[in-house]
């Protein structure tokens, strides 16, 4: 493993680390009953934290990413949660999410960063998502290409 994670770093491939998802499952499988999805969903949960904070050990680049069409929508930011509780500061977790999402497609110069010239793709929250990173399941305002298509609801 460890020469797997020394080559990812060397190449700069990425690590696109969706643990979310499966813990979304793991909880909702019980009510399903298929019980042998629960016992192979429960070692990749408890795999996750591990991989993660491995990678990041050995310098791999980490972009977000999720299986967002399998989980509620809105549900997926809920990965920020596992990041910043495995070692990555807020920031960093974010940028998983913008930048380096962004370069791992070959999309930096379109997308992710709030710079002239780049798409206008933004977010809000209600405050301060580097103080309290759950902030990040609360958007109140959406920008895609320059248009507002959720607008932030004054109380």
């Amino acid at each position: 493993m460890k020469r797997g994670l020394a080559l990812m770093a060397e190449r700069g491939t990425y690590l696109v680390k969706d643990s979310y998802e499966d813990a979304w499952f793991l909880e909702h499988a019980p009510a399903w009953g298929y019980p042998k999805i629960i016992d192979k969903l429960a070692k990749v949960v408890q795999g996750h934290e591990a991989a993660f904070r491995l990678a990041r050990k050995h310098g791999v680049k980490i972009a977000f990413g999720t299986d967002a069409g399998m989980l509620p929508h809105g549900e997926n930011a809920k990965q920020f949660r596992d990041y910043i509780s495995w070692g990555m500061p807020p920031m960093g977790a974010i940028l998983t999410a913008t930048h380096n999402a962004a370069e791992l497609l070959g999309w930096s110069d379109r997308i992710g960063a709030v710079v002239p010239g780049l798409l206008a793709d933004v977010i809000a929250v209600p405050g301060d998502p580097l103080a309290d990173p759950r902030l990040l399941e609360q958007v109140t305002f959406v920008m895609k290409g320059g248009i507002v298509v959720k607008a932030a609801v004054k109380e």
